[in-house]
């Protein structure tokens, strides 16, 4: 992912699932951006969110600390999801690639890493570097 070029201003959204182990326990923390912003009720908000399931308070705040320190914006929890509202926000393949290797190794997760793209070509989808396997078209669209 750190090597993978694609046109930034073509990701839609983006997430890095990161599970703990063992997955039979399904404790796991989602970290995503939405280009136009994430639901928090009906009003979308800009920036990085998270949410968690099965994770202990102390350390769903220690993730908000970790993504605040790093990116900015102001924390507001939902639920499970916490928004970092007006963060700074990343579409790379090196900026993606570079937080889910940080959240793998500081909170100890495995890190899956999906990207939504608008209108991206054949031939973009090829030189962009990402697995082949693991590109999906969307239905329409080929």
């Amino acid at each position: 992912m750190l090597k993978a070029e694609y046109d930034p201003a073509k990701v839609l959204n983006w997430e890095i699932k990161g599970v703990k182990e063992p997955e039979s326990e399904a404790i796991f923390i989602g970290t995503f951006m939405y280009r136009n912003g994430t639901p928090l009720d009906y009003t979308p908000i800009k920036g990085i969110a998270f949410y968690h399931n099965n994770v202990e308070k102390k350390e769903v705040d220690e993730v908000t600390k970790f993504l605040k320190d790093k990116f900015g914006g102001e924390p507001k929890e939902k639920g499970t999801r916490v928004f970092l509202e007006n963060s700074k926000e990343i579409y790379t393949g090196k900026e993606i690639g570079q937080l889910a290797k940080e959240m793998e190794s500081r909170f100890k997760l495995r890190g899956i890493i999906s990207i939504e793209f608008k209108d991206i070509t054949e031939e973009e989808r090829k030189k962009s570097g990402l697995a082949d396997a693991k590109l999906l078209p969307i239905p329409g669209k080929h």
